[in-house]
């Protein structure tokens, strides 16, 4: 019950200008951090390390695994796929390079697990910059 009828009730329109410059902030952290490198981009259609010839940069460490799970680090098969072993790899490869790039090409039918232990590896070597490659999806 209003006991005070001289006294309106205003709408309350809230005032977004605040949240626009948030939003445009993060529009603009997102687009500044994104890097917009061509080996990134990941497509449906993974490549096959075996067939697939990458193009190798300089300051890069390339990582491959085939079908058997053997991982090649710079074209050098390893001994095995344990992560101490992928570790020392990574490590040696990245010896003198400056924050290098991984480059993972791994089989479309390498398993999971194989990936995983190769980023785990490279993190563990703070190698951070992880990249797959892929090939382009033919548009028909």
């Amino acid at each position: 019950m209003n006991l005070r009828p001289g006294r309106r009730r205003y709408d309350v329109d809230p005032n977004i200008t605040p949240l626009i410059d948030v939003v445009f902030l993060l529009l603009i952290f997102f687009m500044v951090s994104t890097t917009f490198d061509r080996n990134s981009q990941i497509n449906i259609t993974l490549p096959t390390a075996s067939e697939n010839k990458n193009e190798k940069k300089p300051n890069a460490v390339n990582v491959a695994v085939n079908t058997r799970g053997t991982i090649f680090v710079n074209g050098k098969p390893l001994v095995n796929s344990q992560l101490q072993t992928i570790r020392r790899a990574l490590h040696e490869a990245a010896a003198g390079l400056k924050n290098p790039p991984v480059i993972i090409s791994a089989d479309e039918h390498a398993s999971y697990q194989s990936v995983i232990r190769i980023m785990d590896a490279a993190r563990q070597n703070d190698l951070v910059r992880i990249t797959f490659a892929t090939r382009r999806l033919d548009k028909k």
